[in-house]
């Protein structure tokens, strides 16, 4: 029972470790000049994905890899059945009023490169550096493309609504709250890691089920909490384009940044498995999004259902 009570415990040390740091960063970089729009694509971008980032670390380090892939992997495929499937059951999110098209392709992208480099047997330290490559250009082109729509007047962005959106950002916040906001992060991060991937291994070992199930379930799903919780209130609040962003957003960074620094610690070899079956589960979720995004229709609650429902078949099938 211990082994669950601190897993559980090093979830929730991640997540408000990940939220805090987050808060710090921003603010500290908002006193500091940088500009909100940059803050906005980089910062917070990094910094909502810590806690998957500081968990694949350690998972590399204490020599289990089957975590690291695992949490990167279980989280995509939570993020669209479950992330997306859920929000839908409680309110019709109305896709068909955002478009998305461009992100997507570049998701679609990304994971084909994932599961090409995948198949190779072992990410290594150059496949991780191609990964992170790509997630450069990536960044740059939405630089480029959020400057365009400033200089043009299209969809402009007021300052007070994005400082807003940055994690209740505060450009006057004294320097000591910004301290402390920034040091429970770098202190609870490591801390939640190590406790979750410790004892997630002990789960694993006990139940007689393999690192990369535990990585692609418990591991994956607790990550993915966040991502939920965003999605929700952006799908009560009726803000489709948020909550597709959100996911599309977050499954680019996970496949690019996450494994990509992970490889700078070590090897990640691929679990035989993964190239049987979950990173194809992955691919097919990621492509379920296609009517959405190129046809403009709504994630009705229907889908909503049948999303759902893939993804707990999914987890059934990863634990049998």
């Amino acid at each position: 029972m211990m082994p669950w009570v601190l897993s559980g415990l090093g979830l929730v040390i991640l997540l408000l470790a990940g939220d805090s740091l987050v808060r710090g960063a921003v603010n500290l970089s908002l006193r500091l000049g940088v500009p909100a729009l940059i803050v906005s694509l980089t910062i917070v971008a990094f910094g909502t994905s810590a806690p998957e980032l500081l968990i694949s670390i350690r998972a590399v380090l204490d020599n289990a890899p089957g975590i690291a892939l695992g949490n990167v992997v279980g989280s995509n495929t939570a993020n669209i059945l479950l992330v997306l499937g859920i929000p839908a059951i409680l309110a019709r999110m109305h896709t068909s009023e955002c478009d998305s098209r461009k992100s997507y392709v570049f998701m679609l992208a990304a994971s084909v490169l994932f599961i090409a480099l995948a198949m190779l047997g072992t990410f290594t330290l150059w496949a991780g550096l191609v990964l992170l490559a790509v997630l450069v250009l990536v960044l740059w082109d939405q630089m480029r493309d959020a400057l365009s729509h400033r200089r043009n007047g299209a969809k402009e962005i007021e300052v007070e609504d994005l400082l807003e959106a940055l994690e209740d950002a505060d450009p006057d916040m004294p320097f000591w709250r910004i301290g402390i906001y920034t040091g429970l992060g770098l202190i609870g991060l490591p801390l939640g890691a190590n406790l979750l991937v410790e004892n997630a291994t002990v789960i694993a070992q006990t139940y007689g089920v393999s690192d990369t199930a535990i990585g692609l379930t418990l591991v994956a799903l607790g990550t993915s909490l966040p991502e939920l919780a965003t999605t929700v209130m952006a799908a009560l609040r009726r803000q489709a384009d948020v909550a597709l962003g959100n996911v599309i957003g977050s499954n680019m960074f996970n496949l690019l940044a996450i494994i990509g620094i992970a490889t700078l610690f070590g090897p990640i070899p691929v679990d035989p498995e993964f190239l049987r079956f979950d990173l194809w589960v992955m691919l097919g979720a990621s492509l379920l999004l296609v009517p959405f995004v190129f046809f403009r229709s709504d994630i009705t609650r229907l889908w909503g259902f049948g999303l759902s429902a893939l993804y707990i078949a999914y987890i059934a099938a990863v634990l049998m």
